[in-house]
């Protein structure tokens, strides 16, 4: 895998974000390096933390980058997803409630996350989906900073509330982003 990832726009607005990918055939490991900058005026939730059911169990480590969801669109077509999901039905005894990082106006994230996609197929084509929303402070509490980053337990009713920045299709045999 290669160490120097470029990362490529995927989203100007008032939230911007540049991804880059690199694929290790040998694992099918796709390695995935971001950049989201807060442009807009208001703070901003990014859906990159994982949930509170896997710090609390700890599969995860409070405040870092959570294992991404993903659905294999069709054989070989992989999403990769950072986003808010809804509450599981039924609702289990600790629900695992959706962590943000928040994002004040003028300030900048970096991440990056590697995750093999258990799919029978080898990935031809992969994206990756990053859940973002306003930071409305009615629907998060428990802030907690780690290692920079201030994090915050939300509620499920950001799920319908968040749009998704999605990269286009990488080309796993090509190693480029398609146009």
């Amino acid at each position: 895998m290669s160490d120097s990832i470029q990362l490529a726009p995927v989203a100007d607005g008032p939230v911007r974000l540049a991804a880059g990918f690199a694929y290790e055939p040998r694992s099918g490991t796709v390695r995935v390096r971001y950049r989201i900058e807060n442009t807009g005026a208001q703070a901003v939730a990014v859906f990159d933390r994982g949930h509170r059911h896997a710090v609390l169990i700890g599969r995860q480590q409070s405040g870092a980058v959570g294992e991404p969801t993903f659905v294999e669109d069709r054989a070989g077509e992989v999403t990769l997803r950072h986003i808010a999901l809804p509450l599981p039905d039924p609702a289990p005894t600790s629900p695992p409630s959706p962590m943000a990082a928040r994002i004040d106006p003028g300030a900048s994230l970096e991440g990056e996350f590697a995750y093999a996609p258990p799919t029978d197929a080898e990935p031809r084509r992969v994206r990756w989906c990053l859940g973002v929303a306003p930071f409305d402070a009615d629907l998060f509490d428990m802030p907690e900073d780690s290692a920079g980053v201030s994090v915050w337990r939300a509620s499920f009713d950001v799920v319908d509330r968040q749009q998704q920045l999605c990269t286009p299709w990488y080309d796993v045999a090509a190693g480029a982003f398609e146009r």
